[in-house]
């Protein structure tokens, strides 16, 4: 045996393209899972609009069934706007539209989609 050969140390080629290869798939699965957030969580925001809207409608009408005189009057010709602007925290988040009469209220956000929402009508 030569004294003269060291031992190399490092990564052979084969195992430097095993590990790209295996990164590769790994972005190719899991890139489409993070490919449509955006929507999602627009749609996710629209839903929660309209869940505050149909929440504060029925704080509304419990107020309203034990003689709160905080409680408004909702009936079947107040527009769910009207309601929305005087009943939500901050009135109606830029962006989104109120639409409809009570208690079939509509959210819709940016991106168009609609989400009901149910505001009870008072006793």
């Amino acid at each position: 045996m030569n004294k003269q050969m060291k031992k190399q140390a490092g990564f052979t080629l084969i195992e430097l393209i095993m590990v790209i290869v295996i990164l590769g798939i790994l972005a190719a699965v899991a890139l489409p899972k993070f490919v449509n957030l955006s929507g999602d969580a627009q749609l996710a925001a629209t839903q929660g609009v309209a869940g505050s809207l149909a929440a504060a409608g029925t704080v509304n009408y419990g107020a309203a069934a034990v003689g709160n005189a905080a409680a408004s009057a909702v009936t079947t010709a107040m527009l769910c706007t009207d309601f929305a602007a005087a009943k939500l925290e901050g009135g109606i988040p830029s962006g989104y539209v109120v639409t409809g009469n009570a208690p079939n209220c509509t959210v819709t956000g940016p991106t168009g989609v609609g989400q009901a929402a149910n505001v009870p009508l008072t006793p």
